[in-house]
């Protein structure tokens, strides 16, 4: 496949993938159903894996991908609750975007760990548009749904 078609792929599963996840937890937002946030985000972040075995490709090239989506949006969440908790919706968003430059330097710190890792074993680790996408996003709704899960066991929301 040429890098046209590889670039409507991947934008082709990202824009079903993300309609997915809207609408996926759109309705989690009320109330009632807060406890199924971290569940349901951890199953989402089984979806862009699916998508990747769908189109043969290799689980263990994301690797590296994965671990930066994890560790970037758990951390992430977690400045984010902080915020909340104690400054409402303004501090929500300051402590996620000073949170999301704080851990992106982490992450990308632990994404070259673990890329040098899997290239010391011969994996292909490659970064390439659909392969890449695919494990930030499960990385990412994976962490986040660790965070959420444990933010709710303790009662923060």
């Amino acid at each position: 496949m040429d890098r046209g078609e590889n670039m409507v792929r991947a934008f082709s599963w990202c824009l079903v993938l993300t309609l997915a996840i809207v609408f996926s937890v759109y309705p989690i937002a009320s109330r009632e159903l807060t406890f199924l946030a971290g569940p349901v985000l951890l199953v989402l972040g089984l979806a862009p894996l699916a998508v990747l075995k769908i189109n043969n490709e290799s689980l263990t090239s994301v690797g590296a991908d994965i671990a930066f989506g994890a560790f970037d949006t758990g951390f992430m969440t977690i400045a984010t609750l902080v915020g909340a908790t104690f400054a409402g919706i303004l501090g929500a968003v300051i402590g996620a975007g000073a949170g999301d430059a704080i851990t992106d330097a982490w992450a990308g710190l632990i994404e070259g760990k673990v890329a040098s890792w899997l290239r010391k074993r011969g994996i292909d680790e490659a970064r390439r548009p659909f392969k890449t996408s695919m494990g930030k996003m499960s990385g990412c709704l994976l962490g986040a749904g660790v965070t959420v899960s444990f933010a709710s066991i303790i009662g923060i929301f």
